[in-house]
Protein backbone atom coordinates (compact mmCIF):
# COMPACT_ATOMS: atom_id res chain seq x y z
CA UNK A 1 0.00 0.00 0.00
CA UNK A 2 1.44 3.37 -1.05
CA UNK A 3 1.97 5.89 1.72
CA UNK A 4 1.07 9.56 1.27
CA UNK A 5 2.14 12.38 3.57
CA UNK A 6 -0.24 15.32 4.06
CA UNK A 7 1.32 18.46 5.53
CA UNK A 8 -1.13 21.13 6.73
CA UNK A 9 -1.69 23.06 9.96
CA UNK A 10 -5.47 22.86 9.49
CA UNK A 11 -6.87 19.79 11.27
CA UNK A 12 -10.05 19.85 9.14
CA UNK A 13 -7.99 19.72 5.91
CA UNK A 14 -5.91 16.85 7.26
CA UNK A 15 -9.03 14.89 8.17
CA UNK A 16 -10.81 15.51 4.85
CA UNK A 17 -7.81 14.61 2.68
CA UNK A 18 -6.97 11.56 4.81
CA UNK A 19 -10.50 10.19 4.45
CA UNK A 20 -10.51 10.78 0.68
CA UNK A 21 -7.15 9.08 0.11
CA UNK A 22 -7.86 6.15 2.44
CA UNK A 23 -11.15 5.46 0.62
CA UNK A 24 -9.07 5.12 -2.57
CA UNK A 25 -6.66 2.61 -1.02
CA UNK A 26 -3.79 4.78 0.18
CA UNK A 27 -2.10 4.74 3.58
CA UNK A 28 -1.92 8.25 5.02
CA UNK A 29 0.39 9.93 7.50
CA UNK A 30 -0.05 13.55 8.52
CA UNK A 31 2.09 16.41 9.80
CA UNK A 32 1.07 19.85 10.91
CA UNK A 33 4.54 21.47 10.73
CA UNK A 34 7.44 21.39 8.25
CA UNK A 35 9.71 19.92 10.94
CA UNK A 36 7.40 16.94 11.44
CA UNK A 37 7.12 16.48 7.68
CA UNK A 38 10.90 16.34 7.19
CA UNK A 39 11.27 13.81 9.99
CA UNK A 40 8.64 11.56 8.42
CA UNK A 41 10.19 11.71 4.93
CA UNK A 42 13.61 11.06 6.42
CA UNK A 43 12.53 7.85 8.18
CA UNK A 44 9.54 6.48 6.26
CA UNK A 45 8.95 5.30 2.69
CA UNK A 46 6.72 8.08 1.36
CA UNK A 47 5.37 7.81 -2.19
CA UNK A 48 3.90 11.33 -2.48
CA UNK A 49 3.55 14.54 -0.43
CA UNK A 50 0.56 16.87 -0.35
CA UNK A 51 1.77 20.08 1.29
CA UNK A 52 0.19 23.39 2.22
CA UNK A 53 2.01 26.65 1.48
CA UNK A 54 1.56 28.29 4.93
CA UNK A 55 1.84 26.90 8.45
CA UNK A 56 1.75 29.91 10.80
CA UNK A 57 -1.26 31.96 11.79
CA UNK A 58 -1.77 35.16 9.76
CA UNK A 59 0.85 34.03 7.20
CA UNK A 60 -0.14 34.05 3.53
CA UNK A 61 3.14 34.69 1.72
CA UNK A 62 3.82 31.03 0.86
CA UNK A 63 7.49 31.36 1.94
CA UNK A 64 7.11 28.55 4.49
CA UNK A 65 5.81 26.22 1.78
CA UNK A 66 8.65 27.21 -0.51
CA UNK A 67 11.23 26.44 2.20
CA UNK A 68 9.62 23.07 2.94
CA UNK A 69 9.50 22.18 -0.74
CA UNK A 70 13.24 22.69 -1.26
CA UNK A 71 14.02 20.83 1.99
CA UNK A 72 11.96 17.84 0.78
CA UNK A 73 13.68 17.99 -2.61
CA UNK A 74 17.05 17.82 -0.88
CA UNK A 75 16.00 14.71 1.03
CA UNK A 76 14.52 12.95 -2.02
CA UNK A 77 14.84 14.58 -5.47
CA UNK A 78 12.42 12.06 -7.00
CA UNK A 79 9.61 12.44 -4.46
CA UNK A 80 6.38 13.73 -6.12
CA UNK A 81 5.05 16.83 -4.33
CA UNK A 82 1.60 18.39 -4.81
CA UNK A 83 1.19 21.93 -3.51
CA UNK A 84 -2.13 22.92 -1.90
CA UNK A 85 -2.59 26.60 -2.74
CA UNK A 86 -4.90 29.51 -2.23
CA UNK A 87 -5.23 32.01 -5.08
CA UNK A 88 -2.96 34.45 -3.24
CA UNK A 89 -0.17 31.84 -3.37
CA UNK A 90 -0.61 30.90 -7.04
CA UNK A 91 2.46 32.79 -8.24
CA UNK A 92 4.68 30.93 -5.74
CA UNK A 93 3.09 27.59 -6.68
CA UNK A 94 3.73 28.09 -10.40
CA UNK A 95 7.34 28.99 -9.67
CA UNK A 96 7.79 25.83 -7.58
CA UNK A 97 6.22 23.66 -10.29
CA UNK A 98 8.86 25.02 -12.67
CA UNK A 99 11.47 24.20 -10.03
CA UNK A 100 10.37 20.56 -9.90
CA UNK A 101 7.11 20.27 -7.98
CA UNK A 102 4.86 17.69 -9.59
CA UNK A 103 1.67 19.78 -9.53
CA UNK A 104 -0.52 22.12 -7.49
CA UNK A 105 -4.20 22.09 -6.56
CA UNK A 106 -6.28 25.11 -5.53
CA UNK A 107 -8.45 25.37 -2.43
CA UNK A 108 -11.14 24.16 -2.42
CA UNK A 109 -10.07 21.12 -4.44
CA UNK A 110 -11.98 18.80 -6.75
CA UNK A 111 -11.92 15.27 -5.29
CA UNK A 112 -11.96 13.50 -8.66
CA UNK A 113 -9.18 15.64 -10.13
CA UNK A 114 -7.10 15.30 -6.96
CA UNK A 115 -7.31 11.48 -6.93
CA UNK A 116 -6.52 11.33 -10.66
CA UNK A 117 -3.48 13.55 -10.13
CA UNK A 118 -2.31 11.47 -7.15
CA UNK A 119 -2.67 8.19 -9.08
CA UNK A 120 -0.79 9.52 -12.09
CA UNK A 121 2.04 11.07 -10.08
CA UNK A 122 2.60 7.96 -7.97
CA UNK A 123 2.78 5.84 -11.12
CA UNK A 124 5.18 8.34 -12.66
CA UNK A 125 7.26 8.42 -9.47
CA UNK A 126 7.60 4.63 -9.47
CA UNK A 127 8.69 4.69 -13.11
CA UNK A 128 11.25 7.42 -12.36
CA UNK A 129 12.59 5.51 -9.37
CA UNK A 130 12.90 2.34 -11.43
CA UNK A 131 14.68 4.21 -14.20
CA UNK A 132 17.04 5.80 -11.69
CA UNK A 133 17.78 2.42 -10.12
CA UNK A 134 18.49 0.83 -13.50
CA UNK A 135 20.70 3.79 -14.42
CA UNK A 136 22.66 3.46 -11.18
CA UNK A 137 23.06 -0.29 -11.64
CA UNK A 138 24.24 0.26 -15.20
CA UNK A 139 26.77 2.83 -14.02
CA UNK A 140 28.03 0.48 -11.32
CA UNK A 141 28.23 -2.38 -13.84
CA UNK A 142 30.23 -0.28 -16.30
CA UNK A 143 32.52 0.89 -13.53
CA UNK A 144 33.10 -2.70 -12.37
CA UNK A 145 33.86 -3.88 -15.90
CA UNK A 146 36.32 -1.03 -16.39
CA UNK A 147 38.08 -1.83 -13.11
CA UNK A 148 38.28 -5.52 -14.06
CA UNK A 149 39.67 -4.72 -17.51
CA UNK A 150 42.37 -2.56 -15.92
CA UNK A 151 43.92 -5.70 -14.37
CA UNK A 152 43.23 -7.96 -17.37
CA UNK A 153 40.22 -9.73 -15.85
CA UNK A 154 37.90 -10.92 -18.65
CA UNK A 155 34.39 -12.18 -17.90
CA UNK A 156 30.74 -12.02 -18.99
CA UNK A 157 28.99 -14.35 -16.55
CA UNK A 158 26.71 -13.26 -13.73
CA UNK A 159 28.65 -15.55 -11.37
CA UNK A 160 31.88 -13.68 -12.02
CA UNK A 161 30.11 -10.33 -11.82
CA UNK A 162 29.12 -11.18 -8.26
CA UNK A 163 32.74 -11.99 -7.44
CA UNK A 164 33.92 -8.70 -8.95
CA UNK A 165 31.25 -6.72 -7.11
CA UNK A 166 32.30 -8.26 -3.80
CA UNK A 167 35.98 -7.65 -4.53
CA UNK A 168 35.31 -3.98 -5.25
CA UNK A 169 33.35 -3.64 -2.02
CA UNK A 170 36.07 -5.36 0.01
CA UNK A 171 38.79 -3.23 -1.61
CA UNK A 172 37.63 -0.14 0.30
CA UNK A 173 38.59 -1.69 3.65
CA UNK A 174 41.91 -2.99 4.97
CA UNK A 175 40.69 -6.32 6.41
CA UNK A 176 42.38 -9.60 5.44
CA UNK A 177 40.76 -11.38 2.49
CA UNK A 178 40.92 -15.09 1.66
CA UNK A 179 40.30 -15.93 -1.99
CA UNK A 180 39.32 -19.55 -2.60
CA UNK A 181 38.74 -21.52 -5.78
CA UNK A 182 40.33 -24.14 -8.03
CA UNK A 183 43.70 -23.70 -9.72
CA UNK A 184 43.62 -21.50 -12.79
CA UNK A 185 40.26 -19.90 -11.98
CA UNK A 186 41.59 -16.35 -11.64
CA UNK A 187 42.29 -15.92 -7.91
CA UNK A 188 45.40 -13.83 -8.54
CA UNK A 189 43.44 -11.49 -10.84
CA UNK A 190 40.90 -10.93 -8.06
CA UNK A 191 43.74 -10.08 -5.69
CA UNK A 192 45.10 -7.60 -8.24
CA UNK A 193 41.63 -6.10 -8.63
CA UNK A 194 41.30 -5.59 -4.86
CA UNK A 195 44.72 -3.96 -4.71
CA UNK A 196 44.05 -1.70 -7.72
CA UNK A 197 40.86 -0.30 -6.16
CA UNK A 198 42.08 -0.04 -2.57
CA UNK A 199 43.42 3.02 -0.72
CA UNK A 200 46.82 1.23 -0.92
CA UNK A 201 46.83 1.06 -4.73
CA UNK A 202 49.90 3.32 -4.97
CA UNK A 203 51.78 1.43 -2.23
CA UNK A 204 53.78 -1.78 -2.57
CA UNK A 205 52.01 -4.90 -3.81
CA UNK A 206 54.20 -7.92 -3.11
CA UNK A 207 53.30 -11.43 -4.26
CA UNK A 208 54.66 -14.70 -2.94
CA UNK A 209 53.62 -18.20 -3.99
CA UNK A 210 54.08 -20.34 -0.92
CA UNK A 211 53.54 -23.48 -2.98
CA UNK A 212 56.51 -22.70 -5.25
CA UNK A 213 59.06 -22.23 -2.45
CA UNK A 214 61.22 -24.99 -0.93
CA UNK A 215 60.11 -25.55 2.66
CA UNK A 216 63.49 -24.57 4.07
CA UNK A 217 63.36 -21.17 2.30
CA UNK A 218 59.79 -20.13 3.12
CA UNK A 219 60.70 -18.34 6.36
CA UNK A 220 63.60 -16.54 4.71
CA UNK A 221 61.32 -15.44 1.86
CA UNK A 222 58.63 -14.15 4.19
CA UNK A 223 60.74 -12.60 6.94
CA UNK A 224 64.21 -12.16 5.44
CA UNK A 225 67.56 -13.61 6.53
CA UNK A 226 70.86 -12.39 7.85
CA UNK A 227 74.12 -13.33 6.12
CA UNK A 228 75.16 -16.83 7.20
CA UNK A 229 71.70 -17.76 8.45
CA UNK A 230 71.83 -20.78 6.13
CA UNK A 231 74.33 -22.27 3.70
CA UNK A 232 73.61 -20.13 0.62
CA UNK A 233 72.92 -16.90 2.55
CA UNK A 234 75.99 -14.93 1.53
CA UNK A 235 74.46 -11.55 2.37
CA UNK A 236 71.55 -10.12 4.30
CA UNK A 237 68.25 -10.10 2.46
CA UNK A 238 64.89 -8.52 3.20
CA UNK A 239 61.74 -10.61 3.35
CA UNK A 240 58.38 -10.07 1.70
CA UNK A 241 56.82 -8.59 4.85
CA UNK A 242 59.52 -5.95 5.00
CA UNK A 243 59.22 -5.24 1.27
CA UNK A 244 55.44 -4.87 1.53
CA UNK A 245 55.51 -2.57 4.57
CA UNK A 246 52.81 0.08 4.16
CA UNK A 247 51.21 -1.84 1.28
CA UNK A 248 49.70 -5.23 0.48
CA UNK A 249 51.14 -8.75 0.64
CA UNK A 250 49.51 -11.43 -1.51
CA UNK A 251 50.13 -14.94 -0.15
CA UNK A 252 49.18 -17.44 -2.85
CA UNK A 253 48.75 -21.17 -2.12
CA UNK A 254 48.62 -20.36 1.61
CA UNK A 255 47.44 -23.91 2.35
CA UNK A 256 50.93 -25.27 1.53
CA UNK A 257 52.64 -23.23 4.26
CA UNK A 258 54.24 -25.62 6.80
CA UNK A 259 53.16 -25.45 10.44
CA UNK A 260 56.43 -23.77 11.48
CA UNK A 261 55.80 -20.99 8.98
CA UNK A 262 52.16 -20.76 10.07
CA UNK A 263 53.22 -20.03 13.66
CA UNK A 264 55.44 -17.14 12.58
CA UNK A 265 52.81 -15.84 10.16
CA UNK A 266 50.20 -15.87 12.92
CA UNK A 267 52.50 -13.85 15.15
CA UNK A 268 53.14 -11.14 12.57
CA UNK A 269 49.43 -10.90 11.82
CA UNK A 270 48.64 -10.50 15.52
CA UNK A 271 51.42 -8.12 16.51
CA UNK A 272 53.03 -6.78 13.33
CA UNK A 273 56.37 -8.06 14.68
CA UNK A 274 58.89 -10.50 13.21
CA UNK A 275 62.60 -11.37 13.20
CA UNK A 276 64.76 -12.17 10.23
CA UNK A 277 66.14 -15.67 10.06
CA UNK A 278 69.37 -15.66 12.05
CA UNK A 279 68.58 -12.40 13.87
CA UNK A 280 67.27 -11.57 17.33
CA UNK A 281 66.28 -8.00 16.37
CA UNK A 282 62.51 -7.51 16.28
CA UNK A 283 61.15 -5.57 13.32
CA UNK A 284 57.74 -4.06 12.77
CA UNK A 285 55.58 -4.09 9.66
CA UNK A 286 52.10 -2.89 8.69
CA UNK A 287 50.68 -4.72 5.70
CA UNK A 288 47.31 -5.74 4.36
CA UNK A 289 47.09 -9.48 3.77
CA UNK A 290 45.33 -11.04 0.80
CA UNK A 291 45.72 -14.81 0.63
CA UNK A 292 44.53 -17.46 -1.77
CA UNK A 293 44.19 -21.22 -1.78
CA UNK A 294 42.70 -24.07 -3.77
CA UNK A 295 42.77 -26.30 -0.70
CA UNK A 296 39.91 -27.21 1.61
CA UNK A 297 41.30 -25.47 4.68
CA UNK A 298 38.45 -26.74 6.88
CA UNK A 299 39.58 -30.32 6.18
CA UNK A 300 43.22 -29.35 6.66
CA UNK A 301 42.33 -27.90 10.08
CA UNK A 302 40.52 -31.12 11.03
CA UNK A 303 43.56 -33.14 9.92
CA UNK A 304 45.97 -30.93 11.86
CA UNK A 305 47.69 -29.57 8.75
CA UNK A 306 46.50 -25.97 9.13
CA UNK A 307 46.12 -23.85 12.25
CA UNK A 308 42.56 -22.87 13.06
CA UNK A 309 43.60 -19.58 14.69
CA UNK A 310 45.56 -18.61 11.56
CA UNK A 311 42.58 -19.50 9.37
CA UNK A 312 40.34 -17.06 11.21
CA UNK A 313 43.02 -14.38 11.03
CA UNK A 314 43.22 -14.75 7.26
CA UNK A 315 39.54 -15.38 6.60
CA UNK A 316 37.88 -12.18 7.77
CA UNK A 317 36.19 -12.04 4.36
CA UNK A 318 36.17 -14.95 1.91
CA UNK A 319 35.72 -14.54 -1.84
CA UNK A 320 35.09 -17.77 -3.72
CA UNK A 321 35.98 -17.81 -7.42
CA UNK A 322 33.86 -20.48 -9.18
CA UNK A 323 35.41 -22.83 -11.75
CA UNK A 324 35.04 -22.01 -15.44
CA UNK A 325 32.54 -24.88 -15.77
CA UNK A 326 30.11 -22.76 -13.71
CA UNK A 327 30.80 -19.62 -15.75
CA UNK A 328 29.68 -20.70 -19.22
CA UNK A 329 29.39 -17.17 -20.58
CA UNK A 330 33.05 -16.49 -19.73
CA UNK A 331 34.58 -19.14 -21.99
CA UNK A 332 33.75 -17.42 -25.30
CA UNK A 333 34.70 -14.01 -23.90
CA UNK A 334 38.09 -15.43 -22.93
CA UNK A 335 38.59 -17.00 -26.36
CA UNK A 336 37.83 -13.64 -27.94
CA UNK A 337 40.41 -12.07 -25.62
CA UNK A 338 43.13 -14.63 -26.36
CA UNK A 339 42.31 -14.98 -30.09
CA UNK A 340 41.05 -11.55 -31.24
CA UNK A 341 39.60 -11.26 -34.75
CA UNK A 342 39.66 -15.02 -35.42
CA UNK A 343 36.67 -16.75 -36.97
CA UNK A 344 35.06 -19.74 -35.34
CA UNK A 345 32.20 -22.02 -36.37
CA UNK A 346 28.97 -22.26 -34.46
CA UNK A 347 29.86 -25.81 -33.47
CA UNK A 348 33.19 -24.49 -32.25
CA UNK A 349 31.39 -21.96 -30.10
CA UNK A 350 29.13 -24.72 -28.80
CA UNK A 351 32.10 -26.92 -27.96
CA UNK A 352 33.89 -24.11 -26.13
CA UNK A 353 30.79 -23.30 -24.10
CA UNK A 354 29.90 -26.92 -23.28
CA UNK A 355 33.41 -28.20 -22.45
CA UNK A 356 33.94 -28.16 -18.64
CA UNK A 357 37.52 -26.83 -18.80
CA UNK A 358 38.81 -28.75 -15.74
CA UNK A 359 42.01 -26.68 -15.87
CA UNK A 360 39.91 -23.51 -15.89
CA UNK A 361 41.22 -20.29 -17.49
CA UNK A 362 44.77 -21.61 -17.55
CA UNK A 363 43.71 -24.61 -19.67
CA UNK A 364 41.65 -22.41 -21.99
CA UNK A 365 44.55 -19.98 -22.47
CA UNK A 366 46.91 -22.84 -23.30
CA UNK A 367 44.38 -24.20 -25.80
CA UNK A 368 44.20 -20.79 -27.48
CA UNK A 369 48.00 -20.62 -27.68
CA UNK A 370 48.13 -24.02 -29.39
CA UNK A 371 45.41 -22.97 -31.82
CA UNK A 372 47.28 -19.77 -32.66
CA UNK A 373 50.45 -21.73 -33.43
CA UNK A 374 48.96 -24.75 -35.21
CA UNK A 375 46.08 -22.96 -36.99
CA UNK A 376 47.35 -19.43 -37.63
CA UNK A 377 45.04 -18.79 -40.59
CA UNK A 378 41.46 -19.44 -41.59
CA UNK A 379 38.34 -20.29 -39.61
CA UNK A 380 38.41 -22.44 -36.48
CA UNK A 381 36.12 -25.32 -35.53
CA UNK A 382 35.86 -27.58 -32.51
CA UNK A 383 38.62 -29.86 -33.84
CA UNK A 384 41.08 -26.97 -33.88
CA UNK A 385 40.65 -26.68 -30.12
CA UNK A 386 40.79 -30.44 -29.66
CA UNK A 387 37.20 -30.44 -28.42
CA UNK A 388 34.34 -32.81 -29.32
CA UNK A 389 31.61 -31.42 -31.60
CA UNK A 390 28.03 -32.65 -31.29
CA UNK A 391 26.99 -31.24 -34.68
CA UNK A 392 30.02 -31.46 -36.95
CA UNK A 393 27.85 -30.95 -40.04
CA UNK A 394 27.22 -27.33 -39.05
CA UNK A 395 29.93 -25.15 -40.61
CA UNK A 396 28.29 -21.73 -40.44
CA UNK A 397 31.02 -19.22 -39.53
CA UNK A 398 30.76 -16.24 -37.24
CA UNK A 399 33.34 -14.11 -35.48
CA UNK A 400 33.89 -14.90 -31.81
CA UNK A 401 31.59 -12.69 -29.77
CA UNK A 402 29.79 -11.40 -32.88
CA UNK A 403 26.05 -11.20 -33.44
CA UNK A 404 24.35 -14.30 -34.86
CA UNK A 405 22.21 -13.43 -37.90
CA UNK A 406 18.43 -13.69 -38.03
CA UNK A 407 18.77 -16.70 -40.35
CA UNK A 408 21.14 -18.46 -37.93
CA UNK A 409 18.74 -17.96 -35.04
CA UNK A 410 15.76 -19.16 -37.07
CA UNK A 411 17.67 -22.24 -38.19
CA UNK A 412 18.62 -23.02 -34.57
CA UNK A 413 14.98 -22.63 -33.48
CA UNK A 414 13.94 -25.20 -36.07
CA UNK A 415 16.75 -27.59 -35.15
CA UNK A 416 15.97 -27.51 -31.43
CA UNK A 417 12.18 -27.30 -31.78
CA UNK A 418 12.11 -23.88 -30.16
CA UNK A 419 13.81 -24.93 -26.89
CA UNK A 420 15.35 -21.61 -25.89
CA UNK A 421 18.08 -23.01 -23.62
CA UNK A 422 19.44 -25.21 -26.43
CA UNK A 423 19.10 -22.47 -29.05
CA UNK A 424 20.99 -20.03 -26.80
CA UNK A 425 23.88 -22.48 -26.39
CA UNK A 426 23.92 -23.17 -30.12
CA UNK A 427 24.33 -19.52 -31.11
CA UNK A 428 26.63 -18.68 -28.19
CA UNK A 429 24.31 -16.32 -26.28
CA UNK A 430 22.79 -16.25 -22.81
CA UNK A 431 19.04 -16.83 -22.71
CA UNK A 432 18.38 -13.19 -21.85
CA UNK A 433 20.54 -12.05 -24.76
CA UNK A 434 18.74 -14.47 -27.10
CA UNK A 435 15.31 -13.14 -26.03
CA UNK A 436 16.48 -9.63 -26.90
CA UNK A 437 17.55 -10.79 -30.38
CA UNK A 438 14.23 -12.59 -30.91
CA UNK A 439 12.35 -9.40 -30.08
CA UNK A 440 14.72 -7.32 -32.20
CA UNK A 441 14.24 -9.54 -35.28
CA UNK A 442 10.51 -10.04 -34.50
CA UNK A 443 10.97 -13.83 -34.52
CA UNK A 444 8.06 -15.72 -32.96
CA UNK A 445 8.98 -18.31 -30.36
CA UNK A 446 7.36 -20.39 -27.64
CA UNK A 447 8.04 -19.20 -24.12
Amino acid sequence: MKKILIVDDNAAVLEALSLLLEIHGYQVVTASTPKEALQIVNYQAISLVLQDMNFSADTTSGEEGKTLFFALRELNPLLPIILITAWTELEHAVALVKAGAADYIPKPWDDVKLITTVNNLIALGEASATHQSVKQQSTLYDSAKQAARSVGLVYESAAMQRVVDMALQVAKSDVPVLITGPNGSGKEKIAELIQSQSPLRHAAFVKVNAGALPQELIEAELFGAEAGAFTSANKSRIGRFEAANGGTLFLDEIGTLPLSGQVKLLRVLQTGEFEKLGSVKTQHTNVRIISATNADLASDIANGHFREDLFYRLNVIEINVPPLSERGDDALALVQHFLPNREISLTGKQAITQYPWPGNVRELENACRRVDILHPHGPLNADAFGLPSSHSEDTVLVKVGSEPTKAEIQAALVRYNGVIAQVAKHVGLSRQALYRRLDKYKISYKS
